[in-house]
């Protein structure tokens, strides 16, 4: 289990719900030199998994070796210290990013436009790409991505002769008639006021029809029919008693724990909550199935996670590297990020390895959550953004504001947001 927990926790540093303009046309081989030795900074690489990736590349480009800085666990921490440096034009050359800082790096320019044609991008899954650009240019590479999964107890639907929810209305029914009989709670996400609950929400808004932002933050979307539609969702769960009040604070550990400990019938978690429950030790392991998230009317849809490299304005040896992001993302290597990290990769043909469907049985799951995916709302000043969800939806939670109360908040406070310089 201690190799599992620690993937749990190099996961979340990308997967929570906790995420400029240089010279035009600029290329990562024609700015900064040529090749040249690297720093590759990421946050806390608890599984170990990274550094033999790299001494592979070490050992077959001695003039291009790459040092990694190990940053703080937390994406915060982490996003603080890389920011640091990319002002002060310092060491960090790569650095290894949370999907939704790639629209505020891009737009402070402390990172460089990369050239599309370096990179197999028509060999990855399909949105990942999108959580790369900024401005309609590349400005970073996915690396790892991760999508929502409605994690639930085969054993207990079994028993009662029925299929997972594939609909709100499934889901509702089912945790309120179904996990009682079982001395069990129904629904649980992760809802404390912090990164998480930023995911949550926008997967019930986006799940919906509806949206937050547009045009990269300089449009507010989210007063609609749609997003009152999904906060409504989460909120009747809490009235109603099938999202425990206990959930307002769970955190993405919490709400693991909880599943793992047989105490829930549903939960909505990363995918690293299924090896988890799986494992040996779980309460439930051998007794969990993962579906994609239920919409109103169908399949709803995950929030993207994960993580991107990109190149620091500042970087010395541009085309090395672009170089090492090339080799990063390989066919070869990426099937390590999976088998060693355990993190999800971008490679779409990995989703249909058998041998590794054998030993990831969500993988196919995974990959249909990860198609149907959105990126968290983007904008330069996302931090802010997401502090503003996380307060009102909170909130709304709480019982404290309605749905259609807090969506007209919502839409002021994030103009407000979008004014600022």
């Amino acid at each position: 289990m201690r190799w599992i927990r620690a993937a749990v926790r190099g996961l979340l540093v990308f997967s929570l719900v906790m995420a400029g303009c240089v010279a035009s046309g600029a290329r990562a081989d024609e700015r900064g030199g040529g090749r040249g030795p690297l720093t590759l900074a990421t946050a806390g690489d608890l599984t170990g998994y990274l550094r033999p990736l790299l001494e592979g590349w070490n050992r077959t480009h001695p003039g291009e070796r790459v040092t990694l800085v190990e940053l703080p666990d937390s994406a915060d921490e982490a996003r603080a210290q890389m920011a640091t440096d990319l002002r002060g034009r310092g060491r960090f050359d790569v650095l290894n990013i949370d999907v939704n800082w790639t629209s505020q790096f891009a737009a402070a320019g402390w990172v460089r436009p990369l050239p599309r044609g370096r990179f197999a991008l028509g060999s990855f899954l399909p949105p990942v790409v999108d959580t790369a650009t900024y401005d309609g240019r590349l400005y970073a590479v996915p690396y790892v991505t991760n999508a929502g999964l409605l994690l639930y107890r085969k054993d207990v639907l079994a028993a009662e002769g029925v299929a997972p929810p594939r609909t709100w209305a499934q889901l509702e029914r089912q945790a309120r008639g179904i996990a009682p009989r079982y001395g069990l709670d129904g629904y649980a996400g992760q809802f404390l006021p912090y990164e998480g609950l930023t995911v949550n929400a926008a997967e019930a808004v986006y799940s919906a029809g509806g949206s937050i932002l547009g045009d990269e933050g300089a449009r507010v979307t989210v007063d609609s029919a749609a997003s009152r539609e999904g906060l409504e969702f989460l909120a009747r769960g809490v009235r109603q008693g099938w999202i425990p009040r206990r959930a307002l604070a769970y955190k993405e550990q919490e709400s693991e724990r909880a599943f793992s400990e047989g105490r829930l019938l549903f939960l909505r978690n990363w995918p690293y909550a299924y090896v988890l429950a799986s494992a040996p030790g779980s309460k439930v392991a051998g007794k969990v199935g993962a579906v994609p998230l239920p919409g109103p009317g169908g399949p709803g849809t995950s929030v993207l996670g994960g993580s991107n490299l990109a190149v620091a304005s500042h970087a010395r040896h541009g085309d090395s590297a672009a170089r090492l992001i090339a080799y990063l993302t390989s066919a070869g290597v990426q099937r390590q990020v999976l088998t060693r990290g355990a993190l999800p990769p971008v490679r779409a043909s990995l989703y249909d390895d058998p041998a590794l469907v054998r030993a990831f049985p969500y993988l196919p799951t995974l990959r249909a959550s990860v198609l149907s995916a959105a990126p968290r709302p983007r904008s330069p000043r996302y931090d802010q953004v997401s502090l503003v969800v996380q307060a009102v939806v909170h909130d709304v939670l709480g019982g404290r504001e309605s749905p259609a109360s807090a969506v007209r908040r919502l839409a002021r406070e994030l103009a407000a947001v979008s004014r600022r310089g």
